[in-house]
């Protein structure tokens, strides 16, 4: 069976709620897309839509969206209303695609997990650290979002990922603990995957992933923040609407910097899901936790963040914060369902969402809410990057 879609019933500002406004050909049969649908509205209505809430908002299962919301703004000087082709800044969920990206070359051969970072980057003095420890925030490199702080940094002068590069080689800060010991989460390790990505393809990272993963997709509205693009990007602001400018980190990229949609977001999720991106094995290894020295719920693998909830549940997926942009893209395999939101104004209900978990699967532990009757009981319910 197949949904008909109908016409865009957009309102005024440009909010919609269902999957009859998503441009695509055909949609499969989801039993019970109602009642997911409301579940999740009742969630954004009383959680998020009911404070001062700007971006996009969608939910799928199955690739089916159940709930698709844009509300404020794109700019809250000039009231442009926010849109489905509204690129927002995606923050940290940029390391998913590096990650993804660095794991592609080691797919066609052109990277190892196990490669030494000195052999590519021989004038680096940090030894015995691999691509895999970047990938996992195992490295005990220094974070570069701070260590450009405390040497006194020209902030009139944009950083960008060479010179970071450069100051490893010259400063050599101290660094955060010796390599594989533990996972300390840390910017300069994408920063330096995004140069190997470089490296490694012998094109700029912007257009790796443009011909590799864009494109193929068909993500038309993502794109790698570049000055080129910045009198066009989307600007973003603070919870109280003041515009917020740009500083001197804002032209690094690997860590942050993709611009993207929670449309072209789901191509990803799904490319991901069925193989489109890298094969299963390498992929699995991205799921895989490395970091086990204490007993957790919580995790990270190849770029990816990971919660395993004590009844064998399992959460793929990534945060991110820069200046007022939040983003929350996560993905819950077991019942193929995939939560995404994006905004401009900074607003920390959106991490919260999370308590949407349990409209799908029993997450909190306080079990599954039952959607099947339609008894969708409602729940109760600053760092430059996340």
């Amino acid at each position: 069976m197949v949904f008909s879609l109908a016409a865009c019933q957009a309102s005024a500002d440009n909010k919609v709620s269902s999957i009859d406004s998503f441009p695509i050909a055909h949609v499969a049969y989801l039993p019970d897309r109602q009642t997911y649908h409301d579940a999740v509205k009742d969630y954004v209505d009383e959680h998020l839509l009911n404070g001062r809430f700007s971006g996009g908002i969608l939910v799928a299962k199955n690739g089916v969206i159940v709930y698709e919301n844009y509300a404020g703004f794109k700019d809250l000087r000039s009231k442009d209303s926010m849109t489905a082709e509204t690129p927002l800044h995606i923050a940290s969920t940029t390391k998913t695609i590096t990650a993804m990206a660095i794991l592609k070359l080691v797919e066609q051969g052109k990277l190892t997990l196990q490669d030494s970072l000195s052999n590519h980057f021989p004038n680096i003095a940090y030894k015995g650290i691999t691509v895999q420890m970047l990938l996992s925030h195992r490295s005990g490199l220094p974070n570069y979002l701070y260590y450009f702080d405390q040497n006194k940094w020209d902030k009139k002068k944009m950083i960008t990922n060479q010179d970071v590069l450069e100051s490893l080689y010259k400063i050599q800060p101290g660094s955060n603990g010796r390599p594989n010991r533990s996972f300390n989460y840390n910017n300069t390790n994408f920063v330096l995957l995004a140069l190997l990505i470089e490296k490694a393809s012998g094109q700029s990272y912007s257009d790796f992933l443009q011909k590799e993963i864009f494109d193929p997709l068909n993500m038309k509205h993502t794109y790698v923040y570049s000055m080129q693009n910045a009198a066009t990007a989307t600007p973003s602001f603070n919870w109280d609407g003041r515009f917020w400018d740009l500083d001197e980190y804002d032209l690094t990229y690997g860590d942050k910097n993709v611009y993207s949609t929670p449309r072209d977001l789901l191509k990803w999720d799904q490319a991901l899901s069925t193989g489109r991106v890298i094969n299963e094995a390498l992929l699995d290894s991205a799921y895989t936790p490395l970091s086990n020295e204490r007993p957790s719920v919580h995790n990270y693998g190849l770029g990816w963040r990971l919660l395993l909830p004590k009844n064998g549940k399992k959460v793929i997926y990534h945060h991110g914060r820069w200046h007022g942009f939040n983003s929350m893209f996560a993905r819950l395999p077991d019942e193929n369902a995939t939560i995404i939101i994006l905004g401009n104004r900074y607003n920390r209900r959106i991490y919260e969402a999370r308590d949407m978990y349990d409209i799908f699967g029993n997450y909190s532990g306080k079990g599954r809410q039952d959607i099947k009757n339609g008894d969708n009981a409602k729940k109760s319910s600053p760092s430059k990057k996340a």
